[in-house]
């Protein structure tokens, strides 16, 4: 069985298998979609195909829908070469039960992969041509906080950044130039309205997209690339909406295992691949069931009928509710305090951590001691609800195989809103953030974990991050079991706004962090024993 239009007319394999299929032509569907686009997505890995993709599946299925997604890719075109083409951008969708039930069903809600970048020119006219459509009603990302990011910790442009501002829209290579660049296009060829949907785990997400877009026009205006007019449209949110949204599925990356069950089922060619930018993918995705999207309803030109899909539609103000309970203290924040020790005690399933005596105290005082008590009650899901699903239902599902490994990626450009918000909600209430316990001891840790080296002197590989060069280069005096200078090391990493979202210091922690990370590089076996004398109440 091979997952292709051609390989899923052979219905009766499939469905002998125990997969679901799509009950109409994927052909039709991608046609119409090329035709007529009404809907792209930048940013095309697992979580946009197997979430995203469901949401637009069942669209497609009940006749909501009538044609498939553009698929933009501006980091990684091995996924596009090597996962999209070859298997006719379907994907195959394995959700993964807490009790152990697999359910694999067949996506075909995409009409077709285009490699976002000027240096295959096939592909970037086809964007152009998207672009300028009138039809073009949404574009949405799941590109990861990075990247929409214009400038560095140091606050200067990124390297690519300042080369995009430089040379115009011709050719820029980041996400936030190429989508400028194909809103550009849109503007001159009617300036017709679009909504700009980031999906991401970001912090007033719409905000951040509008503002990174706003930017690279500005700097293009002031170049002379652009006239003044495209900023008075990329202002105009009667033209241009950049709605904000809550995104929630844990998609961990794709298990061998699975492949080996499909393999099983009688499916070819499903080995996971990792690219030449260390992206994981295979041409099926692995989930769990949850599931949660909410998004502000501001559709310039009109949407898809996302609520029929299982999307909360709603107004802005709940969006940014949602979002803060779940990013800054339901689910983010104990991924991230979670992952980094992981890593340092050696798990390799995150699952397991949930029953680790320490690491669950760890999660119950990051979340529901610290986190509960600020956080805003959105109204259409319900704090306690969610979280204690989180803690109950999906962190303990080892059937995902889900790792601290992938949860740490780039912690470094999380940490400002997964604690830094809860910080300064308790600065704002009590005027210091001092009476935290697990927050400080989650940003030791990270620390700790930066080293690069286990609670028993194993060394591993650190996630991919960003700033690990140049954290690891102002660590570099630490030694494990041996003497340093704790607040001259860490003080200018607590100290910047940039990573934490404010001074850790002004805040009433630095100095508890440096006592706690001290503790962690006595020697083997430290990081346990930090963790039981700062949680001993909780465990």
């Amino acid at each position: 069985m091979n997952l292709t239009w051609e390989g899923l007319k052979d219905r009766k394999s499939w469905e002998e298998a125990g997969i679901a299929l799509p009950s109409r032509q994927p052909e039709i569907t991608a046609e119409e979609g090329r035709k007529n686009p009404k809907w792209v997505h930048f940013g095309i890995g697992n979580i946009f195909r197997i979430f995203i993709g469901s949401i637009a599946e069942r669209l497609l299925e009940e006749g909501e829908m009538d044609g498939g997604i553009i698929c933009a890719e501006t980091f990684d075109m091995d996924v596009v070469d090597r996962i999209y083409r070859p298997f006719d951008n379907l994907v195959l969708a394995v959700t993964l039960h807490g009790d152990g039930r697999i359910v694999k069903k067949v996506l075909a809600p995409f009409a077709e992969a285009v490699k976002a970048q000027a240096a295959f020119p096939k592909d970037w006219e086809r964007l152009k041509e998207v672009f300028r459509n009138p039809s073009l009603q949404m574009v949405s990302f799941t590109i990861t906080e990075k990247g929409y990011a214009l400038h560095g910790a140091d606050g200067e442009y990124l390297s690519y950044v300042r080369s995009d501002l430089e040379k115009g829209p011709a050719a820029p290579s980041g996400a936030m130039g190429v989508v400028t660049s194909m809103l550009y296009e849109r503007y001159r060829a009617g300036a017709y309205p679009l909504a700009l949907v980031s999906m991401d785990n970001v912090s007033r997400n719409g905000l951040k997209l509008r503002s990174s877009v706003l930017e690279t026009a500005e700097k293009w205006a002031e170049k002379g690339y652009v006239e003044p007019e495209f900023i008075e449209y990329v202002k105009d949110e009667g033209k241009l909406a950049f709605p904000w949204t809550m995104i929630d599925k844990i998609t961990p990356r794709p298990e061998p295992e699975i492949a080996d069950l499909l393999r099983g089922d009688g499916v070819e060619d499903m080995d996971p691949v990792i690219t030449s930018k260390k992206t994981y993918i295979a041409p099926f995705a692995n989930a769990e069931e949850i599931q949660y999207l909410v998004v502000e309803d501001s559709f310039p030109n009109g949407r898809p009928p996302l609520e029929n899909g299982g999307v909360y539609v709603t107004d802005r103000l709940t969006v940014n509710k949602s979002e803060r309970m779940k990013v800054t203290v339901c689910l983010n924040p104990i991924h991230t305090a979670l992952a980094p020790y992981g890593c340092v005690l050696g798990f390799t399933n995150f699952a397991d951590e949930m029953t680790d005596p320490e690491l669950a105290a760890l999660a119950r005082t990051v979340g529901l001691k610290e986190g509960m008590p600020v956080v805003q009650d959105p109204g259409i899901l319900s704090p306690e609800a969610f979280i204690q699903e989180c803690l109950t239902v999906r962190f303990t599902n080892r059937y995902l195989g889900d790792t601290p490994q992938r949860i740490a990626v780039d912690t470094s450009q999380m940490l400002a809103i997964r604690f830094g918000e809860t910080i300064k909600a308790y600065l704002e209430k009590d005027g210091t953030a001092g009476a935290l316990t697990g927050i400080p001891l989650a940003i030791a840790g990270w620390l700790r974990y930066l080293l690069a080296v286990e609670d028993d002197g194993t060394p591993f590989e650190l996630s991919p991050d960003p700033m690990n060069g140049e954290l690891q280069e102002a660590l570099a005096g630490v030694k494990i079991g041996g003497d340093c200078d704790v607040h001259g090391i860490l003080s200018p990493i607590l100290s910047n706004r940039h990573i934490f979202g404010t001074d850790l210091y002004e805040a009433g922690l630095g100095e508890k962090i440096e006592a706690m990370f001290a503790d962690e590089i006595r020697g083997p076996g430290a990081v346990r024993e930090t963790l039981k004398k700062y949680l001993a109440q909780e465990i």
